[in-house]
């Protein structure tokens, strides 16, 4: 059956204190855990432009710290960055925010992580932007050793650690799941090289240009494509088990949607072989919100549970 994600509500400050309470975080929790999503999805832009807010981009809450409040008031569902910009930290402070959060949350972690596209954040934060994707798979390999519980040595651009340990280091072993995002054929190139996972997502035509810098999957053709490269990839280096495959989206950008299209999207979407799709709930108010995410529980995933 596939697995569904859900983008987390607490940046839709418009809503006033709605979202921004502690009270919001216990009322969202019960809900998504109640409704029987797999994973809570929550995104990292630390210091967007104000030009891109106001064209359209979105706040967000610091990941880790959200994931955290989160995992306190649940007991189940999984704990997802959709999407962490690696490059924008040093790797060893994400692993040990990693190490923490999977150890306090008894192993509910899933990393999914890109190199990002907001030219002005990355000036902000003192990254250099053009060397985004050198810089996401050389941090994914200092991620991948400083999470294994073990003494460790790794020298990067201007950073080295020579014997360092992070420890205690985190339950799921030999760490999380980390999925790589993205949609260009880099992308899936490291998914297969480096990740568990890959995390492809709907675009509209021509938005990979103008906004997420990445490659357009805009239909169903278009993913099916993508996944023979992934898989004929996985070929070329040698991998013999593919990476897992989540999908961001399970509804297009600006399609309506009800629910027996998204069952019968589900069973698509499995059949092609991914195991898991978000599903963005909309809601004004808390309870509002919360109600939709119980409503799409009982007439979607009971449907597909049971199916």
């Amino acid at each position: 059956m596939l697995q569904f994600n859900i983008p987390l509500p607490f940046d839709h400050l418009a809503a006033g204190e709605e979202f921004l309470t502690m009270e919001a975080v216990r009322d969202v929790g019960a809900a998504i855990e109640r409704a029987g999503f797999s994973a809570c999805l929550v995104t990292d832009h630390p210091c967007p432009t104000g030009r891109w807010l106001d064209a359209g981009g979105h706040h967000a809450q610091d990941p880790f710290v959200m994931l955290s409040l989160v995992a306190a008031v649940t007991t189940r569902v999984r704990l997802q960055t959709g999407i962490l910009v690696l490059p924008y930290r040093n790797p060893f402070i994400v692993a040990r925010s990693i190490a923490s959060l999977d150890r306090f949350s008894n192993g509910r972690v899933t990393i999914g992580m890109g190199a990002g596209y907001l030219k002005g954040e990355y000036r902000a934060l003192g990254v250099d932007f053009e060397q985004r994707n050198e810089l996401m798979d050389e941090y994914l390999k200092a991620l991948k050793l400083a999470l294994s519980g073990e003494e460790f040595e790794f020298e990067g651009t201007g950073y080295q650690a020579f014997g360092n340990r992070i420890q205690p280091g985190p339950v799921q072993t030999p760490h999380p799941p980390l999925y790589v995002g993205g949609n260009a054929r880099r992308a899936i190139r490291r998914a297969v090289e480096l990740g568990d996972g890959w995390y492809p997502f709907f675009t509209v035509g021509g938005v990979s240009t103008t906004t997420t810098r990445t490659a357009d999957i805009t239909n169903e053709a278009d993913l099916a494509e993508a996944l023979a490269y992934m898989r004929a990839h996985c070929e070329t280096v040698g991998r013999e088990t593919p990476p897992v495959v989540a999908v961001g989206s399970i509804v297009k950008p600006g399609e309506s949607w009800e629910p027996q299209m998204v069952v019968d999207r589900a069973g698509q979407f499995t059949e092609m072989g991914l195991v898991a799709a978000g599903m963005n709930i909309e809601g004004r108010t808390r309870a509002e919100w919360c109600d939709n995410v119980e409503r799409f529980g009982q007439d979607v995933i009971a449907k597909l549970g049971t199916a």
